[in-house]
């Protein structure tokens, strides 16, 4: 792959677009395309690359990665009637819209990836689950997977599971923040400076991960280990129990797969 080009260059487009430059795409070999003149200038400002209207970004383009929002997916394909390349593979990372969205829609056998990267791109830590579509074979996926691998870890998954893979990876770093900022909150309740406060809970969180990562443990017997017999772990895990944590965030992710089940029916 020599070219690639991302169709709209939102948050998520925009993390690609900096992590193949960090990876060492060169500048030319990068073209994005944006809404408006002003994301164009923005973008060029910043990173250097080309951006284009979306006919001349396809044309042009070794794999074609569509960045958009699921309900302008549909728009944005009929407008390119015609300029896809059914050798150039097309990566969607767009939350909820199935492979076969794509498939019929493009030229006939074009090799389709459903991708689903998330925010930690941004700083080479994403998780990347891929899927590859009817015409994408082994070499594609391969090839796509490359273009993925510098922006954090990779997965391929079967399609049917890639719901619960948006409900987890693709969405799971706003449940991060959402217990960093209520944890940062508490040390603020107590006392603590608000840049002490989310330093702690910051670098607890990284220690946290990494400790999963690399230690084989399970999440139940690393909690464990910080447990102690009536200490003060144990009485706030317990306080988390009384108000139903667990089963709270089982309903947010089944809420987020049932949400992007309901944008395929939607924007199909």
């Amino acid at each position: 792959m020599r070219r690639v080009a991302v169709l709209g260059a939102g948050k998520m487009g925009q993390a690609i677009v900096s992590g193949l430059l960090r990876a060492g795409w060169s500048e030319e070999a990068v073209v994005a395309t944006a809404r408006s003149e002003e994301r164009a200038a923005a973008l060029r400002e910043q990173y250097g690359v080309r951006v284009e209207p979306n006919a001349a970004a396809v044309a042009g383009a070794d794999v074609v990665v569509v960045a958009v929002k699921p309900q302008d997916a549909a728009a944005l394909l009929d407008e390119l009637s015609g300029a896809f390349r059914a050798d150039a593979p097309v990566v969607s990372i767009c939350a909820g819209l199935p492979v076969a969205f794509f498939e019929k829609r493009l030229p006939d056998a074009t090799p389709v990836v459903r991708a689903m990267p998330n925010t930690p791109a941004l700083v080479d830590e994403a998780m990347t689950v891929l899927s590859p579509g009817t015409h994408a074979d082994a070499r594609c996926l391969a090839a796509v997977e490359e273009l993925f691998k510098p922006l954090g870890r990779t997965l391929v998954v079967d399609e049917k599971h890639q719901d619960a893979v948006t409900a987890i990876s693709g969405s799971g770093p706003a449940y991060f923040y959402y217990l960093a900022e209520a944890m940062t909150e508490a040390g603020v309740l107590m006392g603590l400076p608000r840049d002490v406060s989310k330093e702690l809970v910051t670098q607890t969180a990284l220690g946290a991960a990494r400790m999963l990562r690399e230690s084989g443990d399970s999440p139940v017997a690393l909690r464990e280990a910080v447990e102690s017999p009536a200490g003060t772990t144990i009485s706030a895990v317990r306080q988390l129990e009384n108000h139903r944590a667990r089963s709270a965030v089982t309903d947010a992710i089944e809420a987020a797969r049932d949400r992007a089940r309901e944008i395929a029916e939607e924007y199909a």
